[in-house]
């Protein structure tokens, strides 16, 4: 156990679960331990009610959609409320015009169903495969990432209105700036009056164009996990 550690925040799929999977039990009694000694944080890429669900409703506050969103788990009721939720316009013509030039300077004008998914948080998805994509041909494209780092300089010069992710297996996800999962921590803090030396952070996804680089490349303290069976280990030093 840390005295000097107040928060110890998390990324969801590849740290606590396996992708778009329950939480393991095992992982279930690692929060419950932590949670005596520090208070909790989901820090999510997506929906919060959806990673507040996928969690089995463990009592955790869920941030949402790069800090779009801000839910609060209400102990009375069992429930995750939203506090607070940003939705922001989007130039759908001028996404669509960016996207189909980067189809065509990197071969990818052939898709199944639509060029872009737009959310109504204002984030969007560019699938290269397209939005009906088979899930055996999105699993197959690229799992290492190689490819899509190849260019994903490119999709940052392209968007420089948004934060770019190398998201899911076949797609990038751009989130309005100034949102990124720092951005959303950041705020959190400064809200709760936690300073950043006393915060510590889990993620898996570090790597070039990862949705928790920004954590990672900041003043936040950050435990890699490469294997959420591992994490108990990972943490080890805060138990």
């Amino acid at each position: 156990m840390r005295d000097d550690i107040k928060l110890v925040a998390f990324d969801l799929d590849g740290t606590l679960t396996q992708h778009k999977t329950p939480l393991c039990q095992e992982n279930r009694a690692l929060l419950e331990e932590l949670s005596r000694h520090y208070r909790l944080l989901m820090v999510g890429a997506g929906d919060a009610k959806r990673i507040f669900n996928q969690l089995g409703g463990y009592p955790i506050d869920v941030i949402g959609n790069y800090g779009l969103q801000q839910g609060i788990y209400r102990k009375e009721t069992g429930t995750l409320d939203l506090t607070s939720e940003v939705r922001l316009a989007c130039d759908r013509e001028s996404v669509s015009r960016r996207i189909t030039a980067l189809r065509e300077r990197h071969g990818f004008t052939e898709f199944t169903g639509e060029t872009a998914e737009f959310h109504a948080s204002g984030c969007i998805t560019f699938p290269l495969l397209g939005t009906k994509a088979a899930m055996a041909d999105k699993l197959a494209f690229d799992p290492d990432r190689s490819r899509r780092r190849a260019f994903y300089g490119d999709v940052v010069n392209t968007f420089p209105d948004y934060t770019v992710f190398v998201g899911g297996s076949s797609s990038f996800d751009l989130a309005p700036l100034p949102y990124s999962k720092y951005y959303a921590l950041d705020r959190y803090c400064a809200s709760h009056g936690i300073a950043h030396s006393q915060v510590v952070y889990a993620g898996d996804d570090y790597g070039p164009g990862g949705n928790d680089e920004s954590i990672y490349r900041s003043d936040f303290t950050f435990y890699k996990v490469d294997d959420y069976r591992t994490l108990r280990a990972v943490l080890a030093d805060l138990l």
